[in-house]
Formats: structure tokens, sequence, C-alpha cells
């Protein structure tokens, strides 16, 4: 009974002893599994596409593109002119054209990603993919942004923007001086009588509605043919309905050949058998 007091204070002692070991020991391992996440986490976020900042509308350059292809180089093709590099409206300089062409249409709503394959619901979500994920393909170098010229082009036109129901004499001065900078920039007159032609043209289909006088409207000069499908397929149907009338006639005619020959044989023998 001596020795208990000297044996119970030897087990307390161990006791405490291992105790402040397992605390100092998940201290010291916290910190490392601190640093681990926050490492993980950083490297998760480094997966994220870094957020890039291009100040050129791809809504509206494309609506841009559409207008130069449909009102004006059917005229710049038919002329063979060849336009300056000091003017912002050939393909070369749209800061969008290869990402543009990268994009395959699978369905009505279904838009494929050229460079990655990816797949996405409707264009805009293809577009918000682009941009955050193949900003590499973009030239942002100056002077590649079509959308500064959609006031000149009357880009509104072709958008689902909402149409401004009063005219604003200030803004139409702006965009008519825009035009026409454009023209001289695209067309200069001295470059020869193509570059004249065009100019005139440019002039006459874009810079001449800029006006709040009324009376003038845009691409006055029409442009690219569109081909109806109606029109093809009702096309097709008369070459094949005609085709049918006539292949009709000429059975028809053939059939009464054989009929007529047939009925002079037997007149033929009916006579010979009276003889």
């Amino acid at each position: 009974m001596t020795n208990f007091p000297r044996r119970f204070a030897i087990v307390l002692f161990l006791f405490i002893s291992i105790s402040s070991q397992s605390r100092s020991t998940r201290s010291s391992t916290a910190p490392l599994q601190g640093h681990e996440e926050s490492a993980v986490a950083r490297t998760l976020g480094e997966e994220k596409p870094h957020a890039h900042e291009v100040h050129c509308s791809r809504e509206r350059s494309r609506a841009a593109r559409k207008i130069i292809e449909q009102y004006l180089t059917p005229f710049v093709e038919k002329e063979k002119h060849h336009i300056p590099k000091k003017c912002p409206l050939p393909p070369e300089n749209d800061l969008y054209r290869l990402q543009e062409q990268s994009k395959a249409r699978e369905d009505i709503n279904l838009w494929r990603c050229g460079y990655c394959k990816k797949t996405f619901y409707e264009e805009k979500n293809l577009d918000k993919h682009l941009d955050e994920w193949h900003f590499d393909t973009l030239d942002t170098s100056p002077g590649r942004c079509l959308a500064d010229s959609c006031g000149a082009l009357h880009c509104d036109l072709v958008m689902n923007s909402p149409r401004k129901t009063k005219c604003n004499p200030a803004a139409a001065a702006r965009n008519k001086h825009a035009c026409e900078s454009l023209a001289d920039r695209c067309f200069p007159v001295q470059d020869g009588t193509s570059a004249r032609r065009l100019n005139d043209l440019f002039l006459r289909q874009f810079c001449d509605a800029h006006t709040c006088k009324g009376g003038r409207k845009p691409f006055s000069r029409g442009g690219k043919k569109k081909r109806n499908v109606l029109y093809i397929v009702a096309s097709v149907l008369v070459i094949f309905l005609l085709f049918l009338f006539y292949l009709f006639l000429y059975l028809y005619e053939r059939g009464m050949k054989r009929g007529g020959q047939g009925l002079k044989r037997i007149t033929k023998s009916g006579q010979k058998k009276q003889s």
C-alpha cells in the first residue's frame, strides 16, 4: 500500500506526456493539411480559363460581315477590284473571321466548336466558349473590329435590335461622315475607273440613307440574289410534270400508230377473204 501513490503518480505522468505529444502532433500536421488543400485549390483554379476582354462586339461584327457579303462583295467581284489594306472591310481584317469559319451547325440550335469538337445548344453558348477557351485564335491587332463600321453599314437593320422611332440628326450626320470616309479609304477615286464606280456605288448603297429627311433607303442598289428553296422545289416539280406530259403524249401517239396499223391489216385481210 505504501507504493500505491508512487505508482499512481508515474501512471499520471505518462498519461499527461502522451496526451501532450498527440496534441503537438495534431497541431503540427494541421498547417500541412491546410497547405495541401490550398495547393489543390490553386491547381483547380489554374485550370479555369483566364477572362480576356475584347472591346469588339462579336454580334455586331457578324452583322457587318453579313451586310458586306450581301450588298458589297458581289459588286467588288464583278469589277475585279482589289481593296487596299487600309480598308477595314475585307475578310482578312475581321477579328472573328477564323472563329466564325470554325463553327459547324449540326442542327437548328446545335453548334459544334471546330477547335475542340464540343457541341453547344444555341450559338451564343458557343460564342462564350470561344471567348473563354480559344482566345489565342484571335488577331487583336488594331483595326480589325468590323463592329466599328456598323454605324456606317446600317447593322441595326439585320439585327434583332429595337427600331428607333425618332431620327437623331446628329447621329445621322456622324454615321454619314463615317460612311463617306469608308468609301474614300476602300475605293479611292484616284485608283482608276473601277474604284470610282465602286466609290459611287458605296455612297448610293450605304451613305445616302443616313439622313432624317426620309426618301432614301439603304441597300438601294440591291445585292446578292438569294436562292429561294420554294422556287427551286417548284421548278423541279414543273420540270417533272412536263416530262410526264410529254411521255404520255409519246406513248399515246405510239399507241395510235400501232392501232392504225392493226386496223389496216384487218381491212386488207377481210378484202382478201371476200375476193
